[in-house]
């Protein structure tokens, strides 16, 4: 029996049929091509190297049993070993496949949308499939490599513990009827991990059309849906779609930085383009990611529960909502352990930012002293020293809260004070939660010293300074950590491991076989999603929509960051690390709505930018009242618009967890009293105020609390709303300006050192 080279990338026959295994045994058989294995291999599986053989021999025996019978129904043999023979190597790695009438029928359970004969997107059905474009029968093309990857993730996910109370040759690992037996042994460290393999013939068509050739053309969206899901294709569709949607800005800013125009109102002028931009880019990609989405076939697929995550644990009770028993964990304990533990942290790390921010400006006035007293090329290069150290201390501060977030919201390591995880329930509402925390602090802690600089000190060429220095500073971190860093820690591995494979190659050899290439990819680092690259984004977007328009180059060097992090991530994905599991995502979720939240932010920024303008205060001579109420208007106009415009788009706002973050944008539009308030006392000036009064006048506290109020009601992830259990993708379904910058800086100095009060 063999299997000829014309079968499908992720096909097997019918006939081929997995063996028994053991510990230590390995499957007999011809090989479906020169990789030695009897069937295309598509999923590895690693078990920790200490699992006891009975309870490998258990999941290998239901990973293999009939569906039938509670198994998965999946083909599966042990890796063969290294070429080291002397390298002691983890014996329990199994490769994963199916026949291709198993993939069919899971196509059908996991709810695929494909393309029909009339050209419009339906689930899938066996039944059906002949009336589906591209099915030739043997299934050639009709079922990409990601698909299948999914198809079998989505399998083995499915397996559920039987009467089994606990995992054989493991008694501590106990486990409940009806419960994921992949989740429970991922929660107990017994599997290591599950990763797809890569397909390199068709990752070196994808390299070469994706970032190997640099070219001025439009990145290959299908190609990599294709290869790596929806949920990665969405993320560089977005990244493709804002750096276009910045380039009218950019073209606009260089003009106006290359020139003088303060007489023509000049940041008025760009203040109000920034109103209508931050509005308009977020309405039409909504469009364009609905777009996508009914393309790909993930617009219309229904949603199923989720089961709690790995780690979480809790008293074992009735969801009314899914019928099911699930560990819960008691309301109460779940609201004591966020106002005790998370929200007094969170609270900490912001007051931390705000110290570190008042040394900043401290540092900052020192310098701006000595500059004033002798005035030199290295005294002006010394202006910038505090602008660049602020802007490296703020990102290794949003890494070590990064780590503590992660570390507040999913379950402590073993061995740490309590042992178990009472934060969210289901992955998506952990990573929910987990993207709020983040998104506060990076805010805060990004922004907070523009708003000061802005609105209480009223010093415009510190503003630019500041904003030019933390954007690139910001940009060439990001750039170390994320592309130079990765790649050469990659490298140090590939030479390691070919020094190995010399050993034992011979000269005809071209390729790696496929044990060293199984054994390659699972020493690379995982994939960990999207999370930073979107916050980068959200970043980034805050930098150019809340006060680029003292800043005008601020768009350009952020189109030439974006061209970067097209090549940098798509080297990343296809180098760097494993292959991720497909995600059938219909958009960008959560990151949807913390965009939408920051362009309120930067409707309400920029009006009150403009209301500060001595040109536009002029036309209000007699009435800074009537000024106020035009700067709200404007607001809420602007605010009005967007949520006709949502009505008329809510379709695009499916998959998207709005509970979180809907308080936010609430607060932000109820808000406007505080940003009277706040224009208000704008207006007034604080020339020839002492600091003290500054910091203690009530107008002050108003701006800030508008600054820090709107998202400290959500600081610590609870709403308030009671809400089912999070959904994820399943089963289908059939629905288808500013006050002009100073001539000089002399005055800046004694003012400078006024409004920046002892740190603490």
């Amino acid at each position: 029996m063999s299997v000829t080279s014309s079968a499908p990338p992720c096909a097997v026959p019918q006939d081929v049929l997995s063996v028994s295994l053991g510990q230590g045994t390995m499957v007999q058989g011809p090989p479906a091509d020169n990789s030695g294995s009897r069937f295309t291999p598509l999923v590895v599986l690693e078990l920790a190297s200490n699992t006891n053989p009975e309870a490998v021999a258990w999941l290998l025996s239901r990973i293999r049993d009939q569906q039938q019978d509670g198994g998965a129904e999946l083909l599966v043999e042990q890796l063969g070993p290294g070429v080291d023979a002397q390298e002691k190597e983890n014996p329990n790695m199994f490769l994963v496949g199916a026949t291709w009438q198993r993939l069919l029928s899971g196509a059908e359970d996991v709810g695929l949308f494909k393309e029909f004969n009339d050209g419009s997107m339906r689930g899938f059905t066996c039944a059906n499939k002949h009336d589906f474009k591209d099915y030739q029968g043997d299934g050639d093309s009709f079922l990409s490599m990601a698909e299948c990857q999914y198809i079998i993730k989505h399998l083995l996910d499915t397996l559920r513990a039987r009467q089994e109370t606990h995992i054989p040759g493991h008694s501590e690992v106990k486990l409940y009827p009806g419960k994921s037996i992949i989740r429970r042994l991922q929660s107990k460290g017994i599997l290591v991990q599950v990763f797809p393999l890569h397909d390199k013939e068709e990752l070196k068509r994808l390299s070469f059309s994706w970032y190997r050739k640099v070219k001025l053309s439009l990145q290959p969206l299908d190609d990599i849906r294709h290869y790596y899901g929806e949920g990665q294709a969405l993320y560089f569709g977005f990244l493709e779609y804002f750096t276009f949607a910045l380039v009218p800005m950019a073209l606009i800013g260089v003009p106006y930085y290359l020139f003088d125009w303060e007489d023509y109102d000049k940041y008025v002028v760009f203040a109000a383009f920034n109103l209508v931009w931050c509005t308009v880019i977020l309405e039409l990609w909504k469009r364009c990611s609905a777009s996508l989405a009914y393309r790909w076939g993930t617009l219309s697929r229904k949603k199923a529960f989720e089961e709690p995550r790995p780690g979480f644990h809790g008293v074992l009770g009735f969801n009314p909502v899914t019928g099911r028993e699930e560990p819960l964990y008691p309301h109460a304990k779940r609201l004591l352990r966020i106002y005790l533990v998370s929200l007094p942290f969170v609270l900490l790390c912001l007051y931390l930012s705000l110290y570190v921010m008042m040394i900043y400006f401290q540092m900052e006035g020192w310098a701006l002293s000595i500059h004033d007293q002798e005035p030199s090329f290295w005294t002006g290069v010394l202006l910038f020293i505090p602008s660049i150290i602020y802007a490296v201390v703020i990102e290794v501060m949003n890494l070590i809260y990064r780590y503590a977030a992660e570390f507040l919201t999913e379950k402590p390591p073993a061995g740490v004070f309590i042992s178990e995880s009472p934060g969210p329930q289901s992955i998506s509402s952990e990573y929910n939660h987990l993207v709020l925390r983040v998104l506060v602090f990076n805010f805060f802690n990004c922004f907070a010293s523009l708003f000061y600089i802005a609105f209480v000190m009223q010093d415009m060429v510190l503003l630019r300074q500041s904003l030019a220095t933390l954007l690139i500073t910001s940009q060439i971190l990001n750039q170390l950590m994320e592309a130079f860093l990765p790649y050469w820690l990659q490298r140090r591995r590939n030479k390691k491991m070919m020094r190995k494979v010399q050993q034992r190659r011979t000269l005809e050899d071209k390729e790696l076989p496929l044990a060293e290439q199984v054994r390659l990819e699972a020493d690379m680092s995982t994939y960990l999603g999207t999370f930073d690259d979107y916050l980068e984004l959200f970043l980034l977007f805050g930098y150019v929509s809340l006060f680029s328009c003292v800043y005008p180059l601020a768009a350009v060097l952020v189109v030439l960051n974006n061209i970067t992090e097209v090549y940098s991530d798509a080297f990343k994905m296809c180098r760097v690390f494993k292959r991720p599991f497909s995600d059938p995502a219909a958009n960008i979720g959560v990151w949807q709505l913390a965009f939408e939240a920051m362009s309120v932010i930067a409707v309400v920024t920029n009006c009150s930018l403009i209301g500060m303008s001595p040109q536009v205060k002029a036309y209000f001579p007699d009435s800074e009242s009537q000024l106020i109420l035009w700067t709200v208007a404007i607001e809420h106009s602007q605010y009005l618009l967007r949520q006709v415009q949502d009505v008329q788009s809510q379709s695009a706002r499916r998959g998207a967890d709005q509970g979180l973050f809907q308080p936010i944008l609430i607060n932000l539009s109820l808000g406007s009293g505080c940003a009277a308030a706040f224009s208000h006392w704008s207006v007034q000036g604080c020339n020839g105020i002492p600091a003290q009064s500054h910091l203690g006048d009530m107008p002050t506290c108003l701006s800030w609390s508008w600054i820090l109020h709107c998202p400290m009601s959500v600081l610590s992830g609870h709403t308030g709303l009671h809400r089912p259990p999070q959904e994820s993708t399943g089963p289908h379904s059939n629905t288808t300006a500013l006050r002009p910058p100073n001539e000089g800086r002399q005055d800046h100095g004694g003012r400078t050192q006024a409004l920046c009060p002892q740190p603490g």
